[in-house]
């Protein structure tokens, strides 16, 4: 699934739930190799919103579609 660069309402109106979930996934998988380097780099001085613009957007960018599947009502669970 191809995935625009700025993710907004509209664009998530137009999925099907099971393209959510998918899109969701390819989304958060991101964020955590992100959040992953960065926890590396800092250590126990992480946090999360001072961290570089690619971990914070890759978060804002999950988070989008994350509550999108909560409003829906989806339960999305992730491996650990």
């Amino acid at each position: 699934m191809k995935i625009p660069d700025n993710i907004n309402a509209r664009w998530i109106a137009t999925l099907r739930d099971d393209q959510l979930m998918r899109a969701e996934a390819q989304l958060h998988a991101a964020f955590r190799a992100n959040e992953r380097v960065e926890k590396g780099r800092t250590g126990a001085r992480y946090i999360l919103l001072q961290g570089p613009a690619t971990l914070v957007t890759a978060w804002h960018r999950w988070l989008l579609l994350n509550n999108e599947t909560r409003t829906r009502g989806l339960v999305v669970q992730h491996r650990a």
